[in-house]
């Protein structure tokens, strides 16, 4: 092991931006990690109809972790070769096309979790596939169909990595019909479900399925940013930010809910800390 390839470049050789960008990409990586065990840990401290939240959420993790552990790594390898350039220009470009390369691992990341996301919302509502097999396979077929379209945008390159403008809008538009399709169908599945659950699993779905509406929006306005002159360093920053959010986020209000109904059903003499005893 050396200094010069092994160990992260400080912000005096390559910038303030990419070590901030660094840090919020090992930050995600080690939010994921911990989902992990939160998942694994807290899959007996919720209603017993919302475990299956629990493996959804530790799946999520795995899959988000490694992939953020991936980025993370590459970043890191990029951050090596920036270490060595003093031209501007050829930093920018640098960090332009290390983005392209880097930003591969989200989609392949999304198209496990995403779909996982939206079976977490249809799960506060303790709906079944069998009850709703067409809407559900639609559903994750739609947001299936958005990450592949949207990965097939971010390929649109020349072989010199600039951007085909033309194509990657083409693909932006394709890909956000499979996006509107999933929300059309997230709504229609709470518009038909929202009477079986309580208070408490209604809260936590309209939580996913706004968050699906609101903060899903980031994804595609970062794919539309690539396309100006924008620091591609705080598209990272923000993916990084908002996958934590959606992903560990959503994770800790199915465990709140779980655990609440839970807490309701047992005698108060029986719990102590939300966990039960003789």
């Amino acid at each position: 092991m050396t200094f010069a390839t092994e160990f992260v470049p400080t912000a005096g050789e390559v910038g303030m931006l990419p070590m901030l960008t660094y840090f919020f990409m090992t930050f995600a990586a080690y939010c994921f990690l911990g989902n992990v065990f939160f998942s694994v840990l807290t899959n007996q401290s919720v209603a017993p109809e919302h475990r299956i939240s629990r493996a959804y959420g530790g799946v999520i993790a795995i899959v988000a972790g490694v992939s953020y552990f991936l980025i993370t790594r590459f970043y890191h390898g990029m951050l090596q070769d920036l270490s060595h350039l003093t031209s501007p220009e050829a930093r920018t470009a640098l960090i332009r096309h290390s983005y392209q390369a880097i930003g591969q691992y989200r989609y392949m990341d999304w198209a496990v979790t995403t779909p996982l996301l939206l079976l977490k919302a249809a799960s506060m509502l303790r709906i079944r596939y069998s009850e709703a097999a067409g809407a559900i396979t639609l559903m994750l077929f739609a947001d299936f169909f958005m990450v592949v379209t949207g990965y097939i945008g971010e390929q649109q390159l020349t072989a010199a990595g600039e951007i085909i403008t033309s194509g990657k809008l083409l693909w932006g538009a394709i890909s956000t019909v499979g996006y509107v399709v999933a929300v059309v169908v997230l709504y229609g599945l709470y518009k038909k479900f929202a009477e079986r659950g309580n208070d408490t699993e209604r809260w936590g779905f309209k939580f996913i399925g706004i968050t699906t509406v609101t903060t899903w929006g980031v994804y595609p306005l970062g794919y539309m940013l690539t396309m100006t002159s924008i620091d591609l360093n705080y598209i990272h920053i923000a993916f990084s930010l908002f996958d934590v959010f959606n992903k560990v986020g959503i994770s800790v209000v199915a465990y709140l809910v779980g655990k609440r109904l839970l807490d309701e059903r047992l005698n108060e003499k029986k719990v102590l800390d939300g966990y039960a005893t003789a």
